[in-house]
């Protein structure tokens, strides 16, 4: 029995569903906006988030054909017929977004109309959450700020080839470093880094506990990166099983960002595969403005919790750090039932 068959008879009853817009201002250029989707059924409601990067392509159609009787697989099924954006998105990548943001809402109404939570669905036993802060810097200003206010914070961090000796000896000084990402594999975003063979070398160099994630592998960046094979991990390029299989050699541990997956049944079928294979994972996040956030604690609760999972409470990526905020690792705070956290 896989990971999905335990969730996938679950019968399931939508009536209607409506979206709620969220956004965020990350900085004078960039306002982060997403949907919430809510679906209703029997006298509950699911929340999934769509976490397309696309501002002008929220929200999602309000007009999809989702209502009827089924079950969880029934109506993965059916989003497999439907067209999920009024113009076709120029990544393929949001396709997938989209996607997990009705699958996840349909597995949290489908528990919450059966009275379960996701731990007792699948025979899970939630742990604490242990989480890293993910930013990109260019000095130790930033860090010397949310090291103030909260101390022992760890770190997942991008360098880009900005970064000095000076610099990257002071960040590795702190201990604070669990994985450095070179975003190796974006392509037109923002946060593109192309293959910087100085960079990487700097890089494996200065921290040489970190996990190192998604080099760009050319024939000069392979050689450099070729001694700390067992620290390379990769998140951009997986999207399914097929893509584990196809890296060019065997991981020791992969970030999961569930959104990337799109479907419920590729998402378990990854867990399982990596079980079975004895790859370890740590959780991804996706800028998630609403409950999105939580339920990719939830999967982290549930899978790897002992990993840095990037999965830290939203208000440590606002531009104003906020106050108060959880520290790692987060308590499980799972709900009693759907698919959600509840902070405690």
């Amino acid at each position: 029995m896989t990971t999905y068959d335990a969730l996938a008879a679950l019968p399931l009853q939508v009536e209607e569903y409506e979206l709620e817009r969220l956004e965020q201002a990350v900085s004078s250029e960039f306002i982060r906006v997403t949907t919430v989707v809510h679906l209703r059924g029997a006298g509950e409601e699911g929340v999934g988030e769509d976490v397309t990067y696309a501002a002008e392509l929220h929200p999602p159609p309000g007009d999809l054909a989702l209502a009827g009787s089924t079950d969880l697989d029934g109506f993965s099924k059916l989003l497999d017929g439907l067209e999920l954006f009024a113009a076709p998105p120029r990544m393929d990548a949001f396709r997938f977004y989209r996607r997990w943001a009705f699958e996840s809402a349909a597995l949290d109404l489908a528990l919450r109309q059966v009275g379960r939570s996701l731990a007792d669905a699948l025979g899970r036993e939630p742990r604490p959450v242990r989480f890293v802060v993910s930013t990109r810097i260019d000095s130790m200003d930033a860090l010397r700020r949310l090291f103030d206010r909260y101390p022992g914070t760890r770190l997942k961090l991008d360098p880009t080839s900005k970064w000095s000796e000076v610099l990257v000896a002071a960040i590795a000084a702190t201990g604070a470093v669990d994985v450095v990402d070179l975003k190796g594999a974006y392509h037109g975003t923002p946060v593109d880094q192309p293959p910087d063979p100085e960079l990487y070398e700097r890089v494996a160099r200065g921290f040489p506990s970190a996990w190192i994630e998604d080099p760009a592998l050319t024939p000069e960046t392979d050689a450099i990166l070729e001694p700390h094979r067992e620290r390379i991990t990769w998140d951009a390029p997986i999207h399914s099983v097929a893509d584990v299989q196809a890296l060019p050699f065997p991981p020791r541990t992969l970030n999961v960002k569930p959104s990337r997956f799109g479907a419920l049944r590729e998402l378990f079928a990854f867990y399982d595969h990596c079980a079975a294979a004895g790859i370890g994972l740590y959780g991804g996040g996706q800028f998630e403005l609403g409950p999105g956030r939580g339920q990719i604690q939830a999967l982290a609760a549930l899978f790897h919790p002992d990993a840095p999972n990037d999965v830290a409470p939203s208000g440590y990526n606002t531009t104003e750090l906020a106050d108060g905020l959880e520290v790692s690792p987060l308590e499980p705070a799972l709900a009693p039932t759907g698919f959600r956290r509840v902070r405690p």
